[in-house]
C-alpha cells in the first residue's frame, strides 16, 4: 500500500485510540474492501472522467473509512481504496462541509417558514379589514396542522423509497431513521441529517393550503376550510410530490422541477381554482355594471408580505440545492433574484399601460410571478433564461388576473394566476432549450405532461373533497356573516379595535 500523507495521521491516531478503548471491537468480517462492489479505480477518482460519480465515490470512501475505523486491516486496502478513504475524510470528516450543509438547510427551512408570515400579511393586506383575523387564523392553523401531519404521515408518503411510482402509504418519522449525523443518510447529493431534510420539506408542505387560503378569502366557512386543508396537505400533496421528488413516475420520465413551480405552486394554484369555482364570488364583486373592485385595507401590510416572500424564496430555492455547494447555491440565488426583479418590472410596465395607472398590487404579484416562474429551473436556466422566465411570468400574471375577473372567477389575492398559471409556465419553460444550459436534459413534452398531471390531480382532488364538504356541511358563510365580516362572525373579535 502506498504511504499515506500527513493529513491522515489524526485518522490513524483516532482509530488506534478507539481500538484501545474497545470501540473498535466490533467485527468487520462481513466487509471485504476488495469486493467488487467496493472497487474504486483511479479513473473514477478523476473528476474529469466522464463516468465519475462523486456521490458514489464518497459513499465508498465512507464505507472504507468505517471499515478501518472498526478495526479492519489497513494492509488489505488498495492504493485507490486508500485514496477514496482519504478523499472522504478530507471532504467530510476533517472539514466543516457536512456541518455547513446541514446548517444551510436548516437556515433555509427557517427562511421558508418566514414565507408563511409573508403569505399571512400579503393576504390580509389585500383583503378587507373585517376579515383580517380570519385570514391570520387560517395561516396559523395551516402551519401547525401541516407540520404535524407531515411528521406522522406525509414525509414518508412523499419520499417512500421503492414504490409503484404513483402512491405510497406514509408513516411517522422516527429517531432510528433520521438521527444519523454523517452522509450515510443521503450521500454527498443530500448532505444533511434526516431531521434537517424533514423540517425543510415540511415547510414546503403547508404552502399548498396557504395558496388556497388567499383565493377563498372573505367568504369561506372556517370549519370547512380547516377540514379541507388537513386533507390537502396531509394526503394529496405527498402523492404528487412523490411523483417527482420521491422518485416516482414523473421523475423516471426525466421531469424537472427543481424547487416546485408545479409540485408546490402549480398544485396549490389549481387546487385554489377548483375551490373558488365551487365557492363562488364575493357578494358585490360582479354585477350589471361589470367588475367592482373590492379594495384591500392595507397596502403597507401587503407590501411587507410580498417582500417577506421574496426574502423567504432565497431559502425556498437556495435550500433545494440540498447541500452547501457554494457554486450551485450562488447560481440559484442569482437566477432567483433576476427572475423576481424582471417579473416585477414587466408587471409594473404592462399593468401601467393597460390600467393607465401604476398598480402596487400588480407589482407585488409580478415579483411573486417572477419567483414562481424561475423556481422549476433555477438551477438550469441561463442568466438570460432566468430573465425571460421571470419576465414572461410577470406579463402572464397581469393578463391572467384580468382574465379571471372577466369570466367572474373571484380570487382576492391573485393566487390562481401567480401560482397556478405561472407555475405551469415556469415548468414548461425548463423544456425550452434556448432558455436553459446546454446539459439540461428536460424535454418540452415531459415538462408539459408533468405540470398538467400535477395540476389536474390537484384540481380534481379539491373539486371532489370540497364538493363533498359543500354537500355535507356547506363551505360558505351566510350573506349576513359575509357582510358583517368573518372576524366578528367566525371569531367574535375584530382585528382592529375602534
Amino acid at each position: 500500500m502506498r504511504k499515506l500523507t500527513n493529513k491522515t495521521t489524526a485518522v490513524w491516531l483516532l482509530i488506534l485510540a478507539m481500538i484501545f478503548t474497545g470501540f473498535g471491537s466490533a467485527s468487520a468480517a462481513s466487509f471485504d474492501p476488495a469486493a467488487e462492489e467496493y472497487a474504486v479505480t483511479a479513473e473514477m477518482l478523476d473528476s474529469k472522467h466522464p463516468d465519475y460519480d462523486e456521490g458514489a465515490v464518497d459513499l465508498i470512501g465512507q464505507q472504507i473509512f468505517r471499515f478501518v475505523e472498526l478495526g479492519g486491516n489497513v494492509s488489505t486496502l488498495s492504493s485507490e481504496q486508500a485514496s477514496a478513504m482519504e478523499g472522504y475524510y478530507d471532504r467530510y470528516e476533517s472539514s466543516p462541509f457536512f456541518a455547513l450543509s446541514n446548517l444551510w438547510i436548516l437556515l433555509c427551512a427557517f427562511l421558508v417558514f418566514i414565507m408563511h408570515l409573508g403569505f399571512a400579511t400579503l393576504e390580509s393586506g389585500l383583503t378587507q379589514k373585517k376579515n383580517t383575523v380570519n385570514i391570520l387564523f387560517k395561516n396559523v392553523f395551516i402551519i401547525c396542522s401541516g407540520l404535524l401531519l407531515y411528521a406522522v404521515y406525509g414525509f414518508n408518503a412523499m419520499y417512500p423509497g421503492d414504490f409503484n411510482g404513483f402512491f405510497a402509504l406514509g408513516s411517522a418519522i422516527t429517531n432510528a431513521d433520521y438521527g444519523s449525523t454523517d452522509i450515510s443518510y443521503g450521500g454527498a447529493g443530500l448532505c444533511q441529517t434526516g431531521f434537517a431534510d424533514f423540517i425543510f420539506q415540511a415547510m414546503f408542505a403547508a404552502t399548498a393550503a396557504t395558496i388556497v387560503s388567499g383565493a377563498v378569502a372573505e367568504r369561506v366557512k372556517l370549519s370547512a376550510f380547516m377540514i379541507f386543508a388537513v386533507l390537502l396537505v396531509g394526503f394529496a400533496y405527498p402523492i404528487t410530490g412523490s411523483w417527482k421528488w420521491g422518485g416516482g413516475w414523473l421523475d423516471q420520465k426525466g421531469f424537472h422541477d427543481f424547487a416546485g413551480s408545479s409540485v408546490v405552486h402549480g398544485f396549490g394554484g389549481f387546487a385554489a381554482l377548483a375551490a373558488v369555482i365551487l365557492l363562488g364570488a364575493r357578494k358585490g364583486k360582479f354585477g350589471p355594471g361589470g367588475v367592482k373592485p373590492i379594495l384591500g385595507h392595507s397596502m403597507p401590510l401587503a407590501t411587507i408580505g410580498g417582500i417577506l416572500l421574496w426574502f423567504g424564496w432565497f431559502g425556498f430555492n437556495g435550500g433545494s440545492v440540498l447541500s452547501a455547494d457554494p457554486s450551485a447555491i450562488s447560481y440559484v440565488i442569482v437566477t432567483t433574484s433576476l427572475g423576481a426583479a424582471t417579473g416585477g418590472l414587466i408587471a409594473i410596465t404592462i399593468s401601467w399601460l393597460v390600467l393607465k395607472k401604476p398598480d402596487l398590487s400588480m407589482a407585488l404579484n409580478g415579483v411573486l410571478a417572477g419567483l414562481v416562474g424561475i423556481t422549476a429551473g433555477a438551477d438550469q436556466f441561463t442568466l438570460i433564461g432566468a430573465v425571460a422566465a421571470g419576465g414572461v411570468g410577470g406579463a402572464l400574471v397581469v393578463f391572467s388576473v384580468l382574465f379571471f375577473d372577466k369570466v367572474k372567477i373571484d380570487d382576492p389575492v391573485g393566487a390562481i394566476s401567480v401560482h397556478g398559471v405561472v407555475g405551469m409556465w415556469g415548468t414548461i419553460a425548463v423544456g425550452l432549450g434556448f432558455l436553459t444550459k446546454a446539459d439540461c436534459e428536460a424535454t418540452l413534452g415531459v415538462q408539459m405532461i408533468g405540470t398538467l398531471a400535477i395540476g389536474l390531480f390537484a384540481f380534481l382532488f379539491t373539486f371532489i373533497v370540497f364538493g363533498a364538504l359543500k354537500a355535507v356541511m356547506g363551505i360558505r358563510v351566510s350573506e349576513e356573516e359575509e357582510y358583517e365580516g368573518l372576524d366578528v362572525a367566525e371569531h367574535g373579535v375584530p382585528a382592529y379595535a375602534e
